[in-house]
């Protein structure tokens, strides 16, 4: 019996993994191009965090640009309550084209972030995969280069959220706000 239980969850986490590792990059990733002002359109999430706070969740600005050892800094900001919250995340680029490295100290997560397919010039659709010591999480993001994106855009941030396990009410589309738009860096 132990060793059946042990067997199962060694195949449940091997599949964990190689999901994972199934999830695509952008093919030949140009980072030049994905450098400027982004706007988040799309959210989901399986964590535990985004079910508490998605019904608080707004549009938000983000900016990317590279670093001198050709990282990318990237700056979000968002309306919270009344005010206009920053937040500057160091993304570590790895030997791939398209994924990056990040590790949040403050809470204790690792996060696998990989620009699944863009065009530079109107989406990227980024999926990232964080580890903390209680568990894992799966985030997908929708960015646009303008306040708004095609249907088709939104269809195909849909779909891929549920390719990657996450359900409907996991998946939000972001509302739409002019607040802190003009103070993103």
């Amino acid at each position: 019996m132990h060793t059946t239980l042990l067997g199962v969850l060694g195949l449940a986490l091997l599949g964990a993994l190689h999901a994972q590792d199934t999830v695509p990059v952008q093919t030949d990733f140009q980072q030049d191009k994905l450098i400027g002002r982004w706007y988040s359109i799309g959210l989901a999430s399986n964590s535990n965090w985004f079910k508490e706070k998605k019904h608080l969740m707004k549009m938000c600005t983000t900016v990317i640009s590279v670093t001198a050892d050709g990282n990318l800094e990237v700056t979000s900001t968002y309306p919270k309550g009344d005010q206009c919250e920053k937040r500057d995340s160091l993304y570590t680029k790895t030997e791939q084209p398209g994924r990056f490295s990040y590790s949040n100290p403050r809470w204790g997560s690792k996060h696998d972030i990989r620009v699944v397919e863009t065009n530079y010039e109107e989406y990227a659709l980024v999926a990232t995969q964080i580890s903390k010591s209680t568990g894992s999480s799966t985030m997908v993001l929708l960015y646009s280069r303008t306040k708004e994106l095609s249907p088709e855009r939104l269809e195909r941030f849909t779909q891929f959220s549920r390719e990657q396990g996450l359900t409907d009410e996991e998946i939000l589309i972001l509302p739409r706000t002019d607040k802190c738009m003009a103070d993103a860096a």
